[in-house]
């Protein structure tokens, strides 16, 4: 019986060996020169030590929803496309207006001009 589990265990222990030595690799060859710009801290597009109640933009929030979306929109396809031999006509119908929602939303929201970045 346990047996059956030496291959995932050797596997598991192969794979941590390679991402250690990956890693190691990396900061032992890797080179190091710092300066201003690599160290100041970044997040969104401002400093990130300001005022917590600062006006955001609302701008990060809609491109990370249009990304949720269409990542969401791509976990959707593959599985119907394996099984549309089965599902036949009504899977292909379905997966029309759920593709055609999407893009009805994607135009709405490029004619509100949130894919316009300054």
């Amino acid at each position: 019986m346990l047996e059956n589990y030496l291959p995932v265990l050797v596997f598991i222990g192969v794979g941590l060996i390679v991402g250690v030595v990956m890693v190691s690799l990396g900061f032992v060859l890797g080179t190091r020169r710092p300066d201003s710009e690599k160290l100041s801290p970044y997040e969104c597009g401002f400093e990130a030590f300001e005022d917590a109640r600062m006006k955001f933009d609302v701008r990060y929030y809609l491109v990370a929803i249009l990304f949720i979306i269409f990542d969401l929109e791509i976990a959707f396809l593959f599985p119907w496309a394996i099984v549309l031999d089965k599902i036949g006509m009504v899977g292909l119908v379905a997966m029309t207006v759920f593709l055609g929602v999407l893009v009805v939303g994607f135009i709405y929201e490029w004619k509100k001009g949130a894919l316009e970045w300054e």
